[in-house]
C-alpha cells in the first residue's frame, strides 16, 4: 500500500469504521450481493451506472434511498421533487446556473479576494490549514448562490458557520447505512437546524436577482417551501463532499509527488481535478429503494430491496492516483452518480477544486503537509486539519 493510499484509508477508518468495514468487503464480494441488513451491495461500476440510470425500478424514495430521509425532515413534498415530474422541472430551471462556463465564473467571481490572498500567505511562509480555507471557501459560495446576506464585519466567521450547519445536519445522518428510518428525536433535531440553517433564506428568496438560485426559483414560479427545502438540500450535499474533495486532493498530490508535474504542465488540470474526485469519490456509497422486480447481471432484485451502490469501491477498482491516467469509460463521472439523479453541482465541485489548486500552483512552487488531522465521527471522510507550507 502507498503512502496516500495509507492515508486515505485512515482517514476513512477515523471518520466511520463502519463505512471503513464495508469498503473493505466491497473489495472481495465481487460486482454484487446481498448482505444481510444491507440489502443489495453493488462495486461492479457499469452495473451501478445502469441501476442509477433505472428510473423505471430503482428510486431514492422509499427504504434504502437519501430521498426518504429528506421526506422525513422537509415533508411529503419531496416525494415529488426529488423523484417525480417536479425533479425534472426543477433541473430544468436551475440547469443553466450550473453549467462549466457559470460555475468557472462564479467561482472565480466568489474567491477573486480568497484565491490571492491564499497565494500570498504561503508565499509569506505561513503555515496553512487548507483544510479550514476548503470549509471556509465552501461556505462562502453557498451563500453566494443562494443569495444569503451575511455580516461582512467578521471576516470569514459567518461562512464557516454556514458550513457548519450543513456539518451538523449531514451527522445525523450516520448509522443510516443499514435503515434510512430516522428515530423520532433524529428528526426533530434535524427540522431544528433546518429552521436555523434556512432563516435568511425567505428574504433572500424575495430579493435575490435572477443569478441565484433562489431568485431562479422564484421567478420560475417554484414556491418557498420547495426553494426552502432545495436551499437545505444544497447546503448539506455541496459542503462537506465538496471541502473533503479539496483538502484530499491536495494531500493526494503531496502524498505522491505528483503536485510536480502538474506545476511543470498546468494542462493536466482537468485530468488532476477528475483523478482527485475519483480517487476520493467524497460521497462513497449511494443507496436507492427498488420500486418493481428487475432481473440484472444474473441477480433478481426484488420490490422493496434495498440497494447500495459502493462508488469508492467502484471508482478505485482503476487504479492509485495517476493525474496522466486516460479517462476510464467505464465510470465516467460515478463519483456524482449517474443518471437522472446525476449530481446538478458537478461543475461548482470541479470549478472550485480547480480555482483552490491554482491557487496553490501560484506560488510557482510545490508545497510540503506538516500536520495532518483526520476529523472523527463524520459521515464524509475528511481532514479536520491539513497544514501545508510553500517548498523553495
Amino acid at each position: 500500500m502507498s503512502v496516500a493510499e495509507r492515508h486515505e484509508a485512515r482517514l476513512i477508518w477515523a471518520s466511520n469504521r463502519a463505512l471503513f468495514a464495508l469498503l473493505r468487503l466491497g473489495r472481495v464480494i465481487g460486482p454484487a450481493r446481498r448482505i444481510p441488513k444491507l440489502g443489495w451491495v453493488v462495486t461492479d461500476p457499469l452495473l451501478a451506472r445502469r441501476l442509477l440510470g433505472d428510473a423505471e425500478h430503482l428510486s431514492m424514495l422509499g427504504e434504502g434511498g437519501v430521498g426518504h430521509l429528506w421526506a422525513q425532515v422537509l415533508g411529503d413534498w419531496v416525494n415529488d421533487t426529488f423523484d417525480g415530474p417536479g425533479h425534472a422541472r426543477l433541473r430544468g430551471q436551475a440547469r443553466d446556473l450550473f453549467t462549466d462556463t457559470s460555475a468557472k465564473r462564479q467561482v472565480r467571481r466568489v474567491f477573486a479576494d480568497a484565491g490571492p490572498a491564499l497565494t500570498e500567505r504561503l508565499n509569506r511562509g505561513e503555515t496553512v490549514d487548507v483544510a479550514e480555507v476548503a470549509r471556509t471557501w465552501v461556505g462562502r459560495m453557498v451563500a453566494d448562490l443562494l443569495g444569503l446576506e451575511v455580516d461582512e464585519s467578521r471576516d470569514d466567521q459567518p461562512y464557516r458557520e454556514i458550513f457548519a450547519f450543513g456539518e451538523r445536519l449531514v451527522v445525523l445522518a450516520r448509522g443510516t447505512m443499514s435503515s434510512t428510518t430516522l428515530a423520532p428525536e433524529v428528526v426533530t433535531e434535524a427540522k431544528r437546524i433546518v429552521e436555523q440553517l434556512t432563516a435568511g433564506v425567505p428574504h433572500a428568496y424575495a430579493t435575490a436577482g435572477e443569478e441565484r438560485l433562489l431568485g431562479r426559483c422564484r421567478e420560475s414560479g417554484i414556491g418557498l417551501r420547495e426553494a426552502r427545502g432545495l436551499a437545505t438540500v444544497l447546503l448539506v450535499a455541496g459542503t462537506e463532499t465538496a471541502a473533503s474533495a479539496m483538502a484530499r486532493g491536495v494531500a493526494l498530490l503531496h502524498d505522491t509527488g505528483q503536485q510536480y508535474a502538474l506545476l511543470a504542465n498546468p494542462r493536466l488540470m482537468p485530468d488532476t481535478v477528475r483523478e482527485v474526485l475519483r480517487v476520493t469519490t467524497p460521497a462513497p456509497l449511494i443507496g436507492r429503494h427498488v420500486t418493481a422486480r428487475i432481473e440484472t447481471s444474473g441477480r433478481t432484485l426484488q420490490k422493496g430491496d434495498r440497494v447500495l451502490m459502493l462508488t469508492y469501491t467502484a471508482n478505485n477498482g482503476v487504479g492509485r492516483f495517476d493525474i496522466q491516467r486516460p479517462l476510464a469509460p467505464q465510470i465516467r463521472q460515478l463519483w456524482f452518480g449517474a443518471g437522472h439523479h446525476l449530481c446538478l453541482g458537478a461543475p461548482l465541485a470541479r470549478a472550485e477544486i480547480t480555482y483552490l489548486l491554482e491557487s496553490l500552483l501560484a506560488t510557482g512552487h510545490g508545497w510540503r503537509v506538516v500536520r495532518r488531522r483526520a476529523a472523527r465521527g463524520v459521515v464524509i471522510p475528511s481532514y479536520a486539519e491539513l497544514s501545508i507550507v510553500r517548498e523553495g
